[in-house]
Order: structure tokens, then sequence, then C-alpha cells
């Protein structure tokens, strides 16, 4: 907020202006007794999720040779239905997905992976499944799994997409957020043209971020930011097919000459 005053424009700040105290705030009284009993009760509840993840993966495991065993033998003829198909759309309602992921792992890994599956879990087993259905007969068995044993998850799975494709992977988060179902023609045409701008093979994360750099590249042109701006067109030349980087830095060159 800007105020004029005899005269002169003077700032200043909404709220609070000054976060500095003379009288800083007494600290509580440290209660040793209860103060022991939530960080234990922490420590139980961070277990005990630890041990449901481990159960849950060890459980998925064996539902996926159980689910390869009904295939094999037809036993959802057993409850009077007409497919297979049918048996896994009334298991699994939302997604027949994941059933057939389960089942992957055991149909693409050898006998002596598919013994210690248990132990590392099926969102380990669908990694190394990858690879086993790469390799056939020259899949590394043995060291393959002493990788999924030592490597915690995400580690493992950019292990993994690193030996199939070749190339390092960034770390990733999934991020959400709340839009209007009016909102979304417009978020759907930007990630749209940012797309046919970039190729259809990148993903809408990238498409996202090409349109946040051209929002910060414009906001911060005159009077603004410049190392935000370099950083933006430092993603902007990123994102450009090899044959546009060289016509960008020729142009570059040009100019500067």
């Amino acid at each position: 907020m800007t105020l004029a005053w005899s005269g002169v424009r003077e700032k200043t700040l909404v709220g609070l202006t000054s976060l500095r105290s003379s009288y800083p705030p007494m600290l509580p009284k440290l209660n040793k007794k209860r103060g022991l009993f939530v960080l234990t009760r922490i420590e139980e509840i961070l277990a005990w999720e630890q041990r449901t993840d481990t159960e849950r993966d060890t459980r998925f495991v064996e539902l996926g040779r159980y689910l390869c065993e009904v295939r094999a033998g037809q036993y959802w003829r057993l409850q009077n239905l007409h497919s297979f198909d049918e048996f896994l759309e009334r298991r699994f309602p939302d997604s027949r997905r994941k059933a057939y992921y389960l089942m992957s792992i055991h149909e693409h890994l050898p006998p002596q992976a598919r013994k210690d599956l248990k132990e590392v879990g099926w969102t380990k087993g669908l990694e190394l499944a990858k690879v086993a259905r790469r390799d056939r007969e020259g899949f590394d068995c043995a060291t393959w799994l002493h990788k999924a044993r030592s490597m915690p998850k995400e580690e493992f799975r950019r292990e993994v997409e690193r030996e199939l494709t070749g190339r390092e992977t960034e770390l990733h988060e999934i991020i959400y957020f709340k839009i209007y179902k009016s909102q979304i023609p417009v978020i759907e045409q930007a990630l749209e043209t940012a797309a046919l701008m970039l190729g259809t093979d990148k993903s809408r994360g990238y498409c996202l971020e090409m349109i946040c750099a051209d929002f910060l590249a414009g906001a911060n042109l005159e009077n603004g930011n410049p190392e935000i701006l370099l950083q933006s067109i430092i993603r902007f030349f990123a994102f450009l097919p090899d044959r546009d980087r060289d016509t960008f830095l020729e142009r570059v060159n040009g100019n500067v000459s």
C-alpha cells in the first residue's frame, strides 16, 4: 500500500512490520513424560506404516501368482462366469490394469527370480519383469535381484529406466491441485498448443513448464529480474529439437558479432 504524506510518497508494509521483538516469548515448560510418550507413538505409527507397505507388497506378489493360476486352470468357471476377463471385471471393478501388471511379473521372470519376489515386493518385481522381458534368456537374475533388495523403490525404478533407455531420469513429484470445470477448456488449449510446439512425445509436465517459462520470460522482459529471464530462455532452448537449436545459436552469434 502506498500513502501520500506531506507531499512525499512513502511505502509501508501491510500487516506485521517487524518479526523481531525485545521480549521473546517464554519457552513452554518441558513435560518429559508426555514428550517421550508422543515421540514413541510417532515412531510406532511410522513403523506400522512401513510394515503395512511391506505386507501389501508381499500379498500382491502372491495375488499375481494366484491370478495366473486362475487363468491357466480356468477356475473362473467355478463361479459360473463366462471368461477370465469377466472374473477380473468383478474383482477389479475400477481397473483391470493392476491385475495384468501383477500377472506380468510371474509371466516374464524366470523361476529363480519368482522365488524371491516376496522379499522384494510387487513394485520392484514389476521393474524386474521389464528387464527380463527385454533380455529373455540373457537376464542376469542374480545381479538384478541384488539391486532390487539393496535399493529403495524410486532409486531402483530409475536404475531400470536407465538400463532400458540409456538415459538418466530426473526425480519427479506428482502435484495435485483443484481447478474448476470452467477453467478446463483454457488449460487444455494451452497444453495442446504447447504440445504442438514441443512435439507430441513430450509429457504434459514439460508442456506446463514451457507455459510457465514463457510467462516468466514475458513478465521479466522489461525492468524485471534478468536471472529469471535467463533461466526461462535456457529452459526454452532445452526444449528445442537439434536443428532448431543450431538455428538459434547461429542467430544469437550473428547478433553478437
